[in-house]
């Protein structure tokens, strides 16, 4: 990676940083402040309504999906960007006026909707309200007449016609009542109230008392009629939305344009931050940025053609310069498994050669399936071939291809094909009794019978892989010139390993082997109580320390034995798929039971590949993240993200994107 200063006319600025977006070479570098001498453009105002116009563009989008979902189809996700000429951006600028305007518009409608929606809501509130009421055959809001008193309303709790009748007599034994229940719940009780109006002021006082209230909202009309006008107006609301909806899916038919517009204030937007961090004096500008050290000379060149007067100055870069990382075309599509976890820093090394081989490697054994395999291989590979996906999504397709070479490579291996299905198509069709290790022309390892030797195994290379993540950090304490750490930290316990490993095989290979390893285990573990004290003080320090260090290998166990996961899954996908051939021969080979195997088959293989390739994924990725990178790996670079167009729905044709 290399800094670089462009130094420009200002006249030349729009197209030079057009040429730049383009061709996404560049990562800015964000100063706080401008140099001694220079000053910088606010683009706030501007930048500010490119974001209101993009955040427009996006609610608009959600509103249309809302009302009107944009039906695509399940393989739509691996389509690609469509290609656009450059002279189209002009297009899609001059038009955008015209499609904020719409978007303005469905919005304006959505709110619409929304208010209809509240005022339904209210409505309906309304209509609940007066169901306690439906049988009162006077207005909610009836006068006193001249002689009577008139209480229409509710208490907070339950009377009957008895109990009503004794707390008001209790309340005020002088008070001449009479009342009308209407509804009766357990906190809630609906009443008329009647007593002569010489007593109106001493029964308002009663009924206070026990915490009667009149109706929020009275109205001249009965309950009845007012309940018959709000379900209309409720009707005539929803009809009103409907129409509302059916306005705004006339706008479907900008989707499209919508889009477009959203990517071009995306890109102005992203422009207009660029041009805030420029320095920039009356006539020049300078901008700072990262490019990687390959792409110099087509950044030279990029800059002659937008500016004559141009120059561009490189150095070297720093240690806040991003990474972006180089792979060949085994490894470059698991580097998005290591960046999902951390780029690397400039103290690391880029792991992701190591990582893209154990990644593949263990995702087979766990999927370990050569049918599946196959499908993984013919599927990924017709989807790059066909939807021509963009490079993140492509790179995604040739991830799980690669895996699919070792997932046939290990169903192979364990003698795996969609299960036994060979196996047991050939004892329906003949009636003779096959196994797949007869059938085929190689001795397998059987995840069933042979469980015990595959643990082993999965141990073995539990135990390659941790100690391959332990030379990477050998390797990168030497590069720092970190000897002590190197040898003492890591050496003593990757011989400590090896020699563990070697007693082990001794216990089949013979007692020499065994000597050996146990030489070299007490040796390790020697070096490693003089040692791992040595930041101590005092002998009697260093020791403790030393000894104490000794209780690591606990962790080692530990992560060798999260590799049984390896036979666990493995062993999963074997045993499902089996168990769904079973199950499809169940009918024999009559017409239907024929009909019958080819569904169960083609459902229960279904099922086991989406189970156990999510699976594979999740584990693999775990052992990667949690046993390996553990070991050496510590991240927290930044990601080299260069000034480029970053558009959804469009990519310009012959661009670096």
């Amino acid at each position: 990676m290399k800094t670089v200063s462009i130094i420009a006319l200002k006249k030349d600025r729009k197209r030079l940083l057009e040429h730049l977006q383009d061709s996404s070479l560049v990562h800015i570098r964000y100063n706080d402040e401008a140099e001694e001498g220079f000053e910088r453009t606010d683009t706030s105002a501007q930048l500010q309504q490119f974001e209101k116009n993009a955040a427009l563009t996006a609610q608009a989008l959600k509103i249309l999906d809302k009302v009107s979902p944009d039906k695509k189809g399940l393989l739509a996700s691996f389509r690609g960007r469509k290609e656009i000429e450059p002279e189209y951006i002009g297009k899609i600028a001059s038009g955008s006026a015209k499609i904020i305007g719409v978007c303005t518009k469905i919005c304006e409608l959505d709110k619409q909707i929304s208010d209809i929606v509240a005022e339904r809501v209210r409505v309906k509130t309304q209509l609940s309200q007066l169901e306690a009421w439906k049988s009162l055959d006077i207005p909610m809001n009836t006068p006193d007449t001249a002689s009577t008193a008139v209480f229409i309303g509710t208490f907070p709790k339950l009377f009957d016609d008895k109990t009503l009748a004794e707390t008001l007599a209790s309340e005020d034994s002088e008070l001449i009542f009479e009342y009308e229940l209407f509804y009766s719940s357990a906190n809630l009780t609906c009443a008329v109230i009647y007593t002569p109006k010489s007593q109106k002021e001493r029964a308002e006082e009663v009924l206070r008392t026990m915490g009667f209230s009149r109706p929020l909202n009275p109205t001249s009309r009965t309950p009845a009629e007012k309940s018959r006008r709000l379900r209309k107006k409720d009707e005539e609301l929803e009809s009103k939305a409907a129409a509302t909806r059916e306005e705004i899916k006339e706008y479907v038919k900008y989707r499209e344009d919508i889009l477009n517009t959203q990517d071009y204030f995306s890109m102005r937007a992203e422009k207009y931050r660029v041009i805030s961090t420029l320095d920039q004096t009356k006539h020049i500008f300078i901008l700072y940025g990262y490019v990687p050290e390959e792409d110099c000379q087509k950044l030279e060149e990029i800059c002659a053609r937008a500016s004559e007067n141009c120059i561009v100055e490189f150095g070297e870069a720093d240690e806040n310069a991003p990474v972006k990382l180089k792979n060949n075309g085994f490894a470059e599509p698991a580097e998005s498994i290591v960046t999902m976890y951390s780029p690397p820093s400039h103290e690391d090394i880029d792991p992701t050669p190591l990582l893209a081989f154990f990644f593949y490697f263990f995702f087979g054994m766990m999927f370990s399936d050569a049918g599946y395999g196959l499908l993984l291989i013919i599927a990924t590979t017709i989807a790059i071939k066909v939807f021509k996906p963009d490079r993140n999504m492509r790179n995604n397709l040739r991830l799980f291809r690669n895996c699919g070479y070792f997932t046939v490579l290990w169903g192979l291996v364990f003698g795996s094909i969609f299960g036994d299905a060979p196996a047991v198509i050939y004892n329906l069709v003949t009636g003779n009794e096959i196994t797949m290790q007869q059938l085929l022309p190689y001795p397998i390892l059987d995840t069933q019978k042979d469980a015990l030797m595959i643990m082993i195994l999965s141990i073995a290379l539990g135990l390659v892989h941790i100690l391959v993540g332990m030379g990477c950090k050998f390797y990168v304490c030497i590069k720092h010139k970190k000897y002590k750490e190197a040898f003492f930290d890591t050496g003593f316990w990757m011989l400590m390993l090896i020699g563990f490993a070697v007693l082990a095989a001794g216990m089949v290979l013979g007692y020499i082997y065994i000597y050996i390893g146990a030489g070299i285990a007490i040796a390790s573990a020697l070096g490693l109580v003089l040692t791992q004290g040595r930041e101590k003080k005092g002998f009697f320090g260093k020791m403790v320390g030393g000894v104490a260090s000794l209780y690591d290998i606990t962790g080692y166990i530990s992560d060798l034995l999260s590799y049984s996961r390896l036979l666990a899954l493995g062993l999963t996908t074997g045993v499902m798929a089996q168990v769904f051939n079973m199950l499809s021969t169940l009918l024999g080979t009559s017409v239907f039971g024929i009909v019958y195997m080819v569904v169960i088959f083609l459902v229960g293989h279904a099922i086991t590949i989406g189970l156990n390739a999510l699976g594979s994924y999740v584990h693999t990725m775990r052992l990667q993240y949690v046993e390996m990178f553990s070991k050496f790996y510590e991240g927290g670079g930044v990601q080299f993200k260069p000034f480029s167009l970053n558009s959804k729905n469009f990519k310009i044709k012959n661009s670096k994107e």
